[in-house]
């Protein structure tokens, strides 16, 4: 897949600490998450991986984004896909525009080629999620997603889906069992135990494969992100 948009980009420099960090005690979190991601099945691909958490304000976009960098840095062909049409917020982290995305992909206003932007990171490519939609949920569980995946996944080394929270809506629950594996993120002194309990029973009710929850704002000597496989 070639000719991907360019576009002015201001970064968020304080949720991509692997990119201006790259050093410091969070961003080796991430990376030993990704490592963790690769094994955690040796026997079965992880390649489209959702994020999401239990309630708003956990930190999966700051996850999603920085997963998706270290995975760049492997050297693969890694696509930030924003399925979050309710609270979108990948292209504010990567300076983007957001006239057009997922939604314009699905409904077939764009095609995928068209809809995928560069970033200034080696081999990281973002799918904003588009234009607001009034059926978020009716878009996601439509056979043109399911196609569209398919779509990505011959173009793509590696995929992460940032969806909305799973209490509050049904969208991730809609994406889960069409992704290879979920990561649920935790905000520690926020995300209340029931709330945690409740959306990985969601997950489950979906037939989910739970790789594992990131425990984020931890209090700890490095108040490091923290991976927790599910076993």
């Amino acid at each position: 897949m070639q000719n991907f948009l360019n576009g002015k980009e201001k970064i968020n420099t304080r949720k991509l600490v692997t990119i201006f960090n790259p050093k410091s005690p969070i961003s080796e979190q991430y990376r030993t998450i990704r490592t963790n991601i690769e094994y955690s099945n040796i026997e079965r691909e992880n390649r489209i991986i959702m994020v999401t958490s239990s309630t708003p304000g956990e930190g999966k976009t700051t996850t999603s984004s920085n997963l998706a960098v270290v995975f760049s840095q492997q050297g693969k062909k890694v696509l930030l896909i924003d399925a979050d049409f309710r609270k979108p917020m990948v292209h504010n982290v990567f300076g983007k525009q957001n006239f057009f995305g997922l939604t314009s992909v699905i409904i077939k206003n764009k095609p995928l080629i068209e809809s995928v932007q560069s970033t200034h990171i080696k081999n990281l490519y973002v799918l904003t999620s588009g234009p607001v939609t009034p059926n978020p949920s009716e878009l996601l569980s439509s056979q043109s997603m399911s196609d569209l995946l398919a779509e990505i996944r011959r173009h793509f080394d590696f995929v992460i889906i940032d969806t909305p929270p799973i209490l509050p809506v049904t969208d991730a629950q809609i994406l889960a069992n069409q992704c290879d594996g979920v990561i649920l993120v935790i905000n520690f002194g926020k995300t209340k135990i029931e709330q945690a309990q409740k959306a990985k029973s969601l997950l489950l009710n979906v037939k989910a494969r739970i790789l594992g929850a990131v425990l984020n704002n931890t209090k700890g000597k490095y108040k490091e992100y923290y991976y927790d496989h599910n076993n």
